[in-house]
């Protein structure tokens, strides 16, 4: 077996030799991703009054039957409410080789609205790092932040990535991959090598310059109606964003608490021999939480004959505790690489219909507006 992640066609070997199991249910082919598979919801959930982890002894169950206060049946759609925890078995399982480990994370939708996601597995006191070998259910915590959210049975929030030994590239990897094939631009020219930022990954940063009347982020309203994610493009974008402009000086407040959506000012290209994740952000960056989506698959931003200079990262962010100023082109998060075991068959764009390729907005695909594009 080829070290690296897992690419789409060996994913679809993996669902066919049993490492990843539905049950009763059967795994849709558009649930295979270049380098991930979703992630669907069960028939119930429980609400319950913490958060929690299991410790090495015990399962997931054997903790939720202290903590949760209420099953809500999923299988017609319920609503989550804003700000309580609620943990959802999912349909699939997996059943790994011992050479095979998982890592799990949103879908990018699931960030844009503000839902804070993680898998938990039994006998593991991490989330979303799954052991190698491990055989088991997978649930997922639910916590919706700024909007109540309705959701259903099958409906996917998260997906599931499967790696065979050591992926991670260095920093002196991804110089030497950034001469041989750019991975950030800005505009339509690569980054310098200069002026690339790298620890451990390479760092983005903010566009928050222009006119005061650009419009270069949004800011979640409080108390809107729930967000029905079974219906995509239903939405007004108006009932539930503020837009957001820069300040003279190309800077921006972000107020305690709120949730807001802004992009990179770097075009991200991730070639089809590669993906990446964006790493939890770094305390000592300032008093932000930035992103919580995590996967790039092979082929975001990316076009065989350089037409395309890379896609945006949408970047979600909240200030912490007290007001925090950024600035454009304040470096705010990280892209870690990783080395696919080959290159994938399908690639993020065209050949899925990628709802986020060449994007100009950072709103998700639950709103009709998406036409209202950052100038």
């Amino acid at each position: 077996m080829g070290k690296g992640v897992l690419p789409s066609q060996r994913l679809r070997e993996a669902i066919n030799s049993g490492w990843i199991l539905a049950g009763d249910w059967r795994i849709p082919a558009e649930a295979v991703q270049p380098a991930s598979v979703d992630l669907r919801l069960g028939e119930h959930a429980w609400a319950l009054r913490c958060s929690f982890l299991p410790d090495s002894d015990s399962t997931v169950e054997e903790k939720v039957e202290s903590l949760a206060f209420e099953r809500i049946d999923l299988r017609d759609g319920a609503t989550l409410e804003r700000d309580r925890p609620y943990l959802v078995p999912l349909i699939e399982r997996l059943r790994l080789p011992a050479e095979v480990r998982a890592r799990a994370n949103p879908k990018s939708s699931t960030g844009r609205l503000d839902m804070f996601t993680r898998v938990l597995t039994d006998r593991s006191r991490r989330f979303d790092e799954i052991a190698p070998g491990y055989h088991g259910a997978l649930y997922l915590e639910v916590v919706p932040r700024t909007f109540a959210i309705r959701v259903k049975t099958g409906l996917a929030l998260n997906q599931v990535r499967l790696i065979s030994g050591e992926a991670l590239l260095s920093d002196e990897e991804l110089l030497a991959l950034h001469r041989q094939l750019p991975l950030l631009y800005l505009g339509s020219h690569p980054l310098s090598e200069s002026e690339l930022s790298l620890a451990h990954g390479l760092f983005l940063s903010l566009d928050v310059s222009g006119s005061a009347e650009r419009t270069v982020g949004y800011r979640a309203k409080k108390n809107s109606l729930p967000i029905d994610l079974t219906r995509p493009g239903a939405l007004r974008w108006q009932d539930y964003w503020e837009p957001v402009h820069p300040e003279s000086g190309g800077r921006i407040v972000l107020e305690p608490e709120v949730f807001y959506l802004l992009l990179s000012a770097e075009g991200v290209c991730i070639p089809p021999s590669y993906a990446a994740e964006m790493l939890a952000y770094d305390p000592t960056a300032g008093e932000l939480r930035t992103h919580y989506a995590g996967f790039f698959d092979p082929g975001f931003g990316y076009s065989e004959r350089r037409q395309r200079h890379g896609s945006r990262a949408a970047l979600e962010v909240r200030a912490r505790d007290v007001s925090f100023m950024v600035e454009h082109r304040q470096p705010v998060c990280k892209l870690a690489f990783e080395r696919m075991a080959s290159d994938p068959d399908v690639l993020y764009g065209e050949d899925l219909g990628s709802s986020y390729q060449g994007q100009r907005t950072m709103l998700s695909k639950h709103f009709a507006e998406r036409a209202a594009t950052i100038a």
